[in-house]
């Protein structure tokens, strides 16, 4: 098995993952372009400047949450020099596997921190309260899956989710708030 430094090592760059994408390119960067971290968090981001701290991001392009969560995890990144390669999940199902949601979804995006000796401090993911909570609003009173009508009744419902991720600033706020709570349980 590889190690997280061996993974990461085979990894996107940001501008690479960002210029393959072909599906939520364009909501990636709304969300990238129109959101802020408040001065407090850009305060403690920058404390961990001179750690070396690194990350490897389990995501797919078509995925909504990702769509939210990358651009915001990269404005973090970018405040704490955080070095990020990034996976696509059904290429690279061994390190997924090893990140699996309750034991058993392949849930993205995942986010893996490591050190400079490519030891996991902290893993955030796939979603934060606030964008489990949406979630659970919209897809909640779903049919069940698997059932003829959840197909359809899931295809209504998603382009309402994704509204909300690409323009809803008090979630990408929770989404940012709840990253960094992740990281700070390792560093405060």
């Amino acid at each position: 098995m590889k190690t997280l430094n061996e993974w990461f090592n085979q990894g996107l760059t940001t501008n690479e993952y960002i210029s393959s994408m072909k599906v939520n390119q364009e909501g990636l960067l709304k969300v990238y372009n129109s959101s802020e971290l408040e001065k407090d968090q850009k305060v403690f981001l920058n404390s961990l400047q001179d750690k070396g701290l690194r990350a490897l991001i389990l995501t797919a392009d078509w995925c909504g949450d990702a769509m939210a969560n990358i651009p915001l995890f990269m404005r973090i990144a970018n405040e704490a020099l955080i070095d990020a390669r990034y996976f696509i999940r059904d290429e690279n199902l061994e390190l997924m596997d090893q990140y699996l949601t309750n034991g058993k979804s392949r849930s993205i995006p995942i986010i893996v921190f490591i050190d400079q000796d490519g030891e996991e401090v902290a893993k955030w993911g796939p979603r934060a309260p606030e964008g489990q909570k949406l979630a659970d609003e919209l897809f909640g009173s779903l049919p069940a899956k698997g059932t003829p009508e959840f197909e359809a009744e899931f295809k209504k419902a998603i382009p309402n989710f994704q509204k909300k991720l690409t323009e809803d600033k008090d979630l990408w706020a929770a989404i940012a708030r709840d990253m960094i709570a992740t990281i700070k349980e390792q560093f405060a």
